[in-house]
């Protein structure tokens, strides 16, 4: 029996081996490495055999343009968003400019405009400037949407490529983040638009205010003005032509005043005045008289610690006076060319007399008589520790030498003369930088003084 079920083993065997070599087919199983794909090829090690197929190498070029098709796409999504975070923060400005604005202009009543605070990182001070730049930052959005849009074409364009080459292609960027790109540029450009228009009608109501501003200046300074001729018309009602003082209240290079006629060709002068100064150290100069070449023809100065000079064609001689308290004081000067002899005389006395003074030297004409200042050139450049701090009255000149009784009658208000070289009348003296005339009688002035 068991030999039987032997052979019969051995007849089935032999059966199935000759059926499989008649049809030629084989099978061979092989391992396959996890997660690999079971398409693709692989060797009995499990090592994957390179495919020399075209259609294959085709398939993988356009697998790999796919991929940096959609990097580019994830590139672009951050940019954009990027973009949308920086046009917020811009809007985010916008708005607290116009915060500051409407604060600025609520509060402009009661203060000043604060131009020096800079609402906005980028926006000048003055509105027109701001709207220029306002509409340099649109239009620069603007260029940046135009890029945005070039690089969603360029895309498309390598997305329509792909999908040419392999029949597949990566989808466009999506519409909704387009549009939500487009509508916050719209917003923002209403925004800046707005912002524009509130600049331009703030800088309409400053210029209508800076106008009314204007007007009441000029009116207020038309009424100054109107009042100032008004007082000088009143000063120079003069009880007499005479009557009258020059006010020289600061040691500066700009007071003074002029004498408007000039001298003749002179060999002798008389120069009479009265004069009232505390100034320290020194009263200045009262007058001078400079010509073309000399500017010290005649020179009466107080300067410094020095005691008072007289100076007649530079040359130099020292006077006892003093006038230095204050109070009003009568001076005369006599000067003649025979042997250079001056005199000098304070309210009416004779204090002192000299000789050799510019002898045989005539007075030039054609000069200039400054009052209050001593000049280097014909009629200027002035030194201010030279100025003359006090006030003036009848200065006259005469071309000859007056004598004793003559000075004191005028001295003791018992007498006038006015020079008759340059008298002492409103007309013909003129204030400058300040200096002023003002109605004086010398006699009764003196009088309350004492």
């Amino acid at each position: 029996m068991l030999a039987f079920l032997v052979g019969l083993l051995y007849l089935v065997s032999g059966r199935t081996v000759r059926a499989q070599d008649a049809t030629g087919s084989r099978f061979f199983c092989s391992a396959i490495p996890a997660g690999a794909d079971p398409s693709c090829s692989f060797d009995p090690n499990g090592n994957r055999v390179q495919s020399t197929s075209p259609v294959e190498d085709e398939l993988r070029n356009t697998i790999l343009q796919l991929r940096e098709t959609i990097l580019q796409q994830k590139e672009t999504i951050v940019s954009q968003q990027g973009t949308m975070k920086e046009l917020n923060s811009k809007l985010a400005l916008c708005e607290a400019a116009a915060e500051d604005s409407a604060g600025t202009s609520r509060g402009q009543s009661s203060r000043r405009k604060d131009y020096s605070k800079n609402t906005m990182g980028d926006l000048p001070r003055d509105p027109t400037e701001t709207i220029d730049q306002l509409g340099k930052t649109i239009q620069g959005l603007k260029g940046r949407l135009e890029n945005l849009e070039q690089q969603q074409l360029r895309a498309n364009t390598s997305a329509a490529a792909a999908a040419g080459a392999g029949g597949n292609a990566v989808g466009p960027l999506p519409a909704e983040l387009r549009e939500l790109l487009k509508h916050r540029l719209g917003a923002l450009e209403g925004q800046l638009l707005r912002k524009v228009a509130e600049l331009e009608a703030e800088k309409s109501q400053l210029y209508n205010e800076t106008a009314a501003h204007r007007q009441r200046t000029e009116s207020t300074l038309t009424s100054l003005l109107e009042r100032i001729t008004e007082l000088e018309r009143s000063n120079n009602a003069f009880k007499s032509p005479e009557d009258f003082k020059v006010s020289l209240p600061l040691r500066t290079n700009y007071l003074y005043g002029r004498i408007k006629k000039s001298l003749p060709e002179m060999y002798a002068f008389t120069v009479c005045m009265w004069l009232k100064s505390s100034a320290s150290p020194g009263i200045g100069t009262p007058f001078s008289y400079g010509v073309p070449g000399q500017a010290n023809e005649i020179v009466l100065i107080e300067w410094g610690n020095n005691p008072i000079e007289l100076l007649v064609n530079d040359k130099v001689a020292q006077l006892p006076l003093s006038v230095s308290d204050g109070r009003w004081h009568h001076i005369c000067i006599t000067w003649t060319t025979r042997d250079g002899f001056w005199e000098a005389y304070q309210d009416g006395e004779r204090l002192g007399t000299g000789e050799n003074l510019a002898p045989w030297h005539p007075i030039k004409p054609g000069g200039v008589i400054i009052l209050g200042q001593e000049q280097d050139i014909v009629g200027g450049r002035f030194d201010a520790t030279q100025a003359f701090v006090g006030e003036l009255s009848q200065f006259n000149m005469w071309d000859r030498v007056l004598r004793p009784v003559d000075i004191m009658g005028m001295a003791n208000c018992s007498s006038y003369m006015p020079g008759n070289v340059v008298p002492w009348i409103d007309t013909n003296v003129e204030v400058m930088g300040g200096a002023s005339k003002a109605a004086l009688e010398i006699c009764e002035d003196r009088m309350f003084e004492s």
